[in-house]
């Protein structure tokens, strides 16, 4: 199963009960939708937001973003009917709350294809339980069609008895753990949501720091939070400046049989030319949505 590769630098929740909140989704330039049927929806209105958003996927009418259902979790009362029924309409990912074990990565695979899931459809397994930070690399790797962790800061911060405080130093051990779990298995990753709508400042902050540490995108809960977060995720005009100037120097070295490389006075080795691929790479990605 091959792996696209694709922006996914804004990732935002939408309550799959609120029919308002959908359609005004089609005009929101997040990179993915998570169409949520667990936390933003009342249990008595479940299966009714079931339906409305599997109707949603199988529309056509979300343009370039990426589609996915969060279903309730294992265990729950809802969880069999919202897996089978969201396999069956086809989303880009299916995201799974509390994800703890490589056999539980490997039983919703069987179960997303006994239901019939396309192959594009991917799971997404959401990391934010103690035990899920001490088993990440075995779950990053238990199966090709995991493409996606997820961080549930949220949750993590509950059930360590922590604190949500500036800097989220008692939650770097776990995304650094869960980071390096991602990279180790060629999985992407993204960061938890932040809580405060209001303060932007505080937001632009976090997302800085999740990009610094090499997320991939970061969750989010409110329309006001797309726009930055796809400015921090992005490589900035400098930033593909030199990675083409990299990539220029580099191959002209080659040409020229000259084992020494130098863009702006410093040493160019083959891990920055990667490095500056991957950037140019990105970039072509999110320029031609």
């Amino acid at each position: 199963m091959t792996s696209e590769l694709r922006p996914r630098r804004s990732v935002l929740y939408m309550p799959g009960a609120n029919e308002r909140a959908l359609e005004k989704a089609k005009g929101i330039d997040a990179d993915a939708l998570i169409l949520d049927l667990e936390d933003a929806v009342a249990p008595d209105a479940k299966p009714e937001a079931r339906e409305r958003v599997c109707a949603a996927v199988g529309s056509g009418e979300y343009g370039h973003r990426e589609l996915t259902i969060r279903v309730n979790g294992i265990g729950t009362e809802w969880h069999e009917d919202d897996l089978a029924t969201a396999a069956a309409a086809g989303p880009h990912g299916v995201v799974v709350p509390k994800v703890n074990s490589a056999d539980e990565v490997r039983a919703l695979v069987e179960a997303l294809e006994k239901a019939g899931a396309p192959d594009h459809t991917r799971l997404w397994a959401m990391v934010e339980t103690p035990i899920a930070i001490l088993h990440a690399e075995e779950i990053a790797a238990a199966h090709e069609r995991l493409a996606v962790l997820v961080m549930g800061t949220n949750d993590l911060v509950n059930e360590t008895f922590s604190l949500h405080v500036p800097g989220r130093a008692p939650l770097l051990p776990s995304l650094t753990i869960a980071l390096l779990a991602a990279r180790a298995a060629g999985k992407v990753i993204l960061d938890g949501v932040y809580n405060d709508v209001k303060d932007a400042d505080g937001f632009a902050a976090e997302a800085r720091q999740a990009r610094e540490m090499g997320f991939d995108g970061k969750t989010l809960i409110h329309p006001s939070q797309v726009e930055p977060t796809n400015e921090a995720f992005a490589p900035s005009e400098s930033d593909v400046e030199h990675a083409r100037d990299v990539i220029a120097a580099y191959e002209q070295a080659q040409a020229e049989g000259r084992g020494v490389v130098t863009v702006n006075g410093r040493m160019i080795e083959h891990l920055h030319v990667r490095d500056a691929q991957r950037i140019l790479a990105f970039h072509e990605a999110i320029t031609s949505r």
